[in-house]
């Protein structure tokens, strides 16, 4: 799949959280929409991949495969929980000078809640993807939150900061 270029963030559409963004700083944002459907999954992790190697995002190997995951469990979340109100799901990828933000948007009105396993209880096989969104995000120092959209829906955002830039003068000791 494709993500087509450029697309300003707009009324329904969350721009980067102030946190991550400098002053003067503004992002480039790439949309698309697909189907909630199971073969979604690995097509917008492709995407994503796809549009970090074009865009020469400075993400060391480790930080991509993080990215990655996020992308692959925040979908997996909108297909496995939102695709009944919510036949299709948006995926929207912003680059900023220091950080780098994926976001996907359902209709489903419901605020996705990790699923943690106590002592006792048997093991499940699935609903962890959240707290492995969370970690990748904490151990990364970024951010992660879920806000409702104009027409009732929710978007699932993580943003992980970028390096410093090479061409960035150093910091003050």
């Amino acid at each position: 799949m494709e993500i087509p270029g450029g697309v300003p963030p707009g009324p329904g559409r969350t721009p980067p959280p102030p946190e991550t963004a400098g002053p003067g700083e503004c992002a480039a944002t790439w949309r698309y929409t697909a189907p909630a459907l199971d073969r979604s999954v690995p097509g917008a992790r492709q995407a994503v991949r796809d549009l970090i190697r074009r865009r020469r995002v400075p993400l060391h190997d480790d930080a991509l495969h993080g990215l990655l995951l996020i992308v692959s469990e925040l979908v997996t979340n909108a297909v496995q929980h939102a695709a009944l109100l919510s036949p299709e799901l948006a995926v929207e990828v912003s680059i900023g000078p220091s950080w780098v933000k994926v976001a996907v948007e359902d209709d489903h009105p419901c605020r996705p809640r990790p699923v943690r396993v106590h002592a006792g209880e048997e093991p499940r096989t699935g609903g962890r993807g959240l707290l492995l969104v969370q970690a990748i995000v904490a151990e990364a120092g970024g951010r992660y939150d879920v806000e409702r959209t104009a027409s009732g829906g929710k978007v699932v955002w993580a943003a992980l900061p970028l390096p410093p830039s090479v061409t960035s003068p150093p910091r003050p000791r």
